[in-house]
């Protein structure tokens, strides 16, 4: 069962709906997952602490400073404890705490502390949940890493309808069991990844090279959310200015042919990403000597460049089950993405219009259009390279457990 003993803190919030956490309790306890609870200050005009105590049979968590608790942070101590932490309901006032970083009651403090996935189930007024600064706040938190269930349409306590409903009990108990079923899968499948990023130097001479202008930040990204994931992930980058974070495993190379030979030694890998931006062309010979004014372009020999993806996807011996490329174009976007797809035999292929001067290449933002095999398609609007990184690790993610169950 995916939720025994699985620890749930669950934040209360301070909503009508907030009377559902205690279905949700009494269901979490018989799936037998373990289960403390914190009460906001709000969230008790709507239910009582006898009666939350009642269900989890334990104190309830209140207030920041209690003198009973002296001795224990006790902000540090639930969300260490914690393997989830679940928000119900997330009102729009929270959801605006959380976006601003406030930490001004044990709610919004254990958020901030804590090293967990941390899931929200939003619940308010269907023009509450459109307004511009809920939407604005859903896109921050959504990259700082925040998951969300709901929320769903339907008829509200005020009479509305609209999205804004709370998801019920058991849609929320069902999705929390996907999560806890999918994460101890990859686990105990000890998936590998790698993931390629950032430019290559093609060098004509010592000073002189062939490169573009790729900042490795989208794979970097990718590989710090399939890593979170628990899938072990192997970043090879090409020259860039990101400060990598230590827990992944990185090889940083220079050239198409140095990058394509760490590629080789980290196989066989589940999972493959290319992202990297490998120049297309490179010369025929490295002068050893810089070349002087005089010596005439078409005297310097070019050639095609090494193809990671095209070696990946057609090596019957070494593909990974899912292969997963970047088609920058400047034009006819979709059509040839989805040819570079069957060409190079990908599951997904990441389409990214290079045209644009506001996102891309060496931004801190992008838009994109994810397309799978099927032909479905699903378009990023312009958003940080992050949050478009959680997207297609999370269409990894599901492509690679349908084709598995398909297998078993």
């Amino acid at each position: 069962m995916s939720l025994q003993n699985k620890k749930i803190l669950l934040i209360i919030g301070g909503g009508i709906s907030a009377y559902k956490s205690l279905d949700l309790i009494r269901l979490l306890i018989k799936k037998k997952s373990s289960v403390k609870v914190v009460l906001t200050k709000s969230g008790k005009k709507f239910v009582t602490p006898l009666s939350v105590s009642s269900l989890v049979k334990n104190k309830v968590f209140e207030e920041m400073f209690e003198d009973k608790n002296k001795g224990k942070i006790d902000h540090i101590f639930l969300s260490r404890w914690a393997d989830l932490v679940l928000v119900l309901p997330a009102t729009a006032n929270f959801m605006s705490k959380l976006s601003r970083g406030s930490a001004d009651d044990l709610s919004s403090t254990i958020a901030l502390a804590s090293n967990k996935e941390i899931f929200l189930a939003p619940a308010m007024n269907v023009r509450m949940w459109l307004h511009k600064a809920t939407q604005k706040n859903l896109r921050l938190l959504i990259e700082y890493g925040y998951k969300f269930i709901g929320p769903e349409d339907g008829g509200m306590a005020c009479g509305e309808y609209g999205k804004g409903k709370m998801s019920s009990p058991r849609q929320i108990l069902s999705f929390l069991e996907r999560y806890f079923k999918n994460k101890d899968f990859l686990k105990r499948k000890n998936i590998n990844a790698i993931v390629t990023s950032g430019p290559t130097k093609e060098y004509i001479d010592p000073v002189r090279f062939i490169s573009n202008e790729s900042s490795g930040k989208q794979g970097y990204e990718i590989a710090l959310e399939l890593s979170r994931l628990g899938i072990k992930t192997t970043l090879v980058s090409g020259p860039t200015h990101i400060n990598y974070n230590k827990d992944i495993k990185i090889r940083k190379v220079v050239s198409g042919n140095q990058m394509l030979s760490a590629v080789k030694k980290s196989l066989p890998v589940d999972i493959a990403v290319c992202t990297a931006a490998v120049s297309d062309f490179k010369p025929v010979i490295i002068k050893k000597n810089k070349i002087k004014k005089e010596v005439k372009f078409d005297q310097i020999k070019i050639e095609k460049n090494v193809d990671i993806l095209s070696f990946l996807g057609k090596n019957n011996r070494y593909k990974p089950k899912i292969l997963v490329g970047f088609s920058a174009e400047t034009e006819n976007l979709i059509k040839n993405s989805k040819k570079k797809m069957e060409e190079k035999f990908c599951d997904i292929i990441v389409a990214n219009d290079i045209s644009k001067s506001d996102f891309g290449f060496n931004k801190d933002q992008n838009e994109v259009t994810i397309i799978d095999k099927n032909g479905k398609t699903e378009k990023i609007r312009k958003s940080s390279k992050k949050f478009i990184a959680s997207v297609i690790a999370r269409k990894i993610v599901e492509t690679f457990l349908s084709n598995e169950k398909t297998i078993n």
